[in-house]
């Protein structure tokens, strides 16, 4: 498929899900949005879990090929089953990065084998400002392993992508919110409302 149609069939895909919602709703870096992307329902649709699946694979393989990483880290809690599955289907190592230390056992954040100089790709479900992947590629560099791609499905557009760029790493993702948004205002999945409250939150 060529990308326009993977987008198109990714955005088929969380419509059909009922992944997007509006309303207001506090994200994890602590803004308000009018409007929620919901991945986590993803895992529960298995046709749509694979297809995403095979999306975030395929981007990997196009973008930055396996020679180029030894390890794939799921970032919680979303990132996490998409981690584990791409890992699988790509025949790499799979870790994942805890929120917090946990405070029994080896006490650590990075969950899963990591030696000093392992080259590490995050994956996780989508990006705002950046702040959750920042925190898990801090946490493996202090491990030693060795963190400079992030892959997500969806860029919010409100800053994560620049946030990156100023910690050494590079955004790779599948596609932007405003992508997003237009194809479902062109499937009339959303009305023109609803579109431009997408519009309005970008770059805030």
């Amino acid at each position: 498929m060529e990308r326009e149609e993977l987008v198109r069939e990714a955005c088929k895909a969380l419509a059909r899900i009922g992944a997007v919602k509006f309303g207001i709703f506090k994200l994890t870096s602590g803004k308000t949005s009018p409007y929620y992307i919901d991945l986590r329902l993803v895992p529960s649709f298995p046709d749509a879990f694979r297809f995403i699946c095979d999306v975030y694979a395929s981007m990997i393989e196009a973008e930055l090929g396996l020679e180029a990483f030894d390890r794939v880290a799921g970032v919680p809690t979303a990132g996490i089953p998409f981690a584990a599955v791409v890992a699988f289907r790509l025949e790499k190592p799979f870790l994942y990065v805890r929120r917090e230390v946990k405070l029994h056992g080896r006490e650590r954040r990075v969950e899963g084998i990591l030696t000093p100089g392992d080259r590490v790709i995050l994956v996780d479900d989508l990006i705002t400002t950046g702040k959750t992947l920042l925190s898990a590629a801090k946490a493996i560099r202090a491990e030693g392993g060795e963190v400079e791609h992030v892959f997500v499905l969806i860029d919010r557009e409100e800053g994560g992508r620049e946030a990156l760029e100023e910690a050494g790493l590079e955004l790779h993702a599948f596609m932007t919110v405003r992508e997003m948004a237009k194809v479902m205002l062109d499937m009339e999945v959303i009305d023109e409302e609803q579109y431009e409250l997408i519009l309005s939150q970008i770059g805030t």
